[in-house]
């Protein structure tokens, strides 16, 4: 995995010491032991893949609830005709903490080449990792890509340029 030296710091700021630089790095350490976790441990199938300055998480589990914000609160909401839940994480490569405010779209290809999607991935505060995620419905078990397109934050000063089209496979298989 290639790494960046540094994030791009202005150094007549208070935003670039050592001190939060090293703290910002401890925290992207904990969130890639939690994110190697999920891909590895938890999921039916997943992995990571670096695109440009993101580093991307994916993992593929069965159909789950999720809260969802609905009239002012949490409201449970089952999976209903959804057979598969896909998870994506990003991270920044330099640090490797979520980077969150992002716009991710993901779209799959079943085995007999049928596109569905792009949808986009809500984000989710998850007890262990924050990612983006939706479940789905998909028509047939085999083996499915995974295209990923993430647009970066318009609203928290990023210089973070557009990555589209990673690639990843994924393997769905009937439940009894």
């Amino acid at each position: 995995m290639e790494k960046h030296q540094k994030p791009p710091m202005d150094p007549d700021t208070s935003e670039a010491t050592k001190t939060q630089l090293d703290l910002a790095k401890a925290q992207g350490e904990a969130f890639g032991k939690a994110l190697e976790y999920m891909v590895e441990e938890v999921a039916h199938t997943g992995g990571k893949q670096q695109a440009g300055e993101y580093m991307v998480g994916y993992a593929i589990e069965d159909a789950e609830g999720m809260y969802h914000y609905r009239d002012g609160q949490l409201s449970w909401q089952n999976p209903k005709n959804e057979n598969l839940h896909v998870e994506i994480a990003v991270c920044d490569v330099a640090d490797g903490r979520f980077i969150p405010n992002l716009k991710v779209t993901a779209a799959l290809i079943t085995p007999g080449g049928q596109k569905l999607g792009p949808y986009e991935q809500e984000l989710v505060w998850h007890p262990m990792l924050y990612h983006y995620a939706r479940n789905w419905n998909v028509p047939e078990d085999g083996e499915y890509s995974l295209l990923v397109h993430i647009e970066p934050p318009t609203s928290c000063g990023t210089t973070r340029s557009m990555v589209g089209g990673s690639q990843h496979r994924s393997t769905r298989s009937s439940q009894a």
